[in-house]
């Protein structure tokens, strides 16, 4: 299990007192509950500090700094506009950012939702995403636990997981999505990958997609990675104009299947950190792809 640092309103209030002085006397209250990479404060009304809780989340700091002015004016929804970086101090140890507040609710916290809206909305995001000219772009690698990579690097943790949960899941049918996915690459160039399309990156305001969070996970690659949310939160309507609108390969949406699946299976099967409420839905969603996956036979 990965150390998490203990990051507290104190010292957030002595880093921003110490390196941002311009901006000592605003309020700073934590946001809760927080993300699992990232610990974030609430700066004024207009601004959050997001510091990584642990070295493995560090090193993305300095690349949404570099990336995110520059993808910005080019989506249609909004994403976060880094407003300064800290550096280590007082004891904390990594590089640390300032942004300007979104207001929205997390779409993992809204309720009746409009799912086909979301999936239109959702959709002309990442077809926008997916376009943006890749030059200079990081590859998928290490920094961003090789989303838009190879599933292969998942393949032993996978099948470990599918060991495990021997009787609990199909493990036939399981092990064929996977299989059946790893056979498959992405042979067009790389495109902008997100790395973690969830409910908890997406904020909702007033019914509608707001905005995209959470871009710790970018690179450049194979976009099935971005498509889990297919099987992690749509119904088979959303899923459908969501994959439709898409327009990407039968390949690419079986890779992006597997993604969902290797998540879900590493979560249900405890090879990673985790909580109850992330646990019962990992369950959800391993139902979810077998069901949606036999239709499909």
């Amino acid at each position: 299990m990965l150390e998490k640092l203990k990051i507290t309103k104190d010292l957030v209030s002595r880093l921003i007192a110490s390196q941002f002085p311009q901006w000592k006397d605003l309020s700073i209250e934590q946001v809760l509950p927080g993300g699992w990479d990232n610990r974030i404060f609430r700066l004024g009304k207009n601004m959050l500090v997001r510091l990584p809780s642990s070295a493995d989340y560090a090193d993305k700091v300095k690349k949404e700094q570099y990336w995110l002015p520059k993808l910005a004016p080019l989506l249609p929804i909004a994403i976060p506009e880094p407003m300064a970086m800290g550096n280590p101090e007082l004891g904390y140890p990594f590089h640390w950012s300032v942004y300007k507040w979104l207001e929205g609710e997390t779409l993992a916290n809204y309720e009746n939702i409009d799912q086909i809206n979301l999936a239109n909305d959702l959709a002309d995001f990442l077809i926008s995403l997916h376009s943006i000219d890749t030059t200079g772009g990081p590859e998928a690698g290490k920094h961003n636990f090789y989303r838009g990579g190879s599933l292969s690097i998942y393949d032993s943790e996978t099948r470990q997981a599918i060991k495990l949960l021997n009787g609990k899941i199909d493990n036939d049918i399981a092990t064929k999505i996977w299989n059946d996915a790893l056979k498959t690459t992405w042979n067009k160039p790389s495109v902008w990958v997100h790395g973690d399309i969830s409910a908890g990156n997406l904020l909702v305001q007033n019914g509608q997609l707001s905005a995209v969070i959470d871009f710790g996970g970018l690179a450049i690659g194979d976009p099935a990675c971005d498509l889990a949310i297919a099987w992690t939160f749509f119904n088979n309507d959303a899923r459908s104009i969501f994959k439709n609108k898409l327009q990407l390969d039968e390949a690419t949406w079986s890779r992006g299947r597997a993604w969902a699946l290797w998540k879900a299976l590493i979560v249900s099967a405890e090879l990673t950190d985790t909580n109850i409420v992330e646990k019962k839905h990992s369950w959800n969603t391993i139902s979810e792809i077998i069901n949606d996956y036999r239709k499909s036979c």
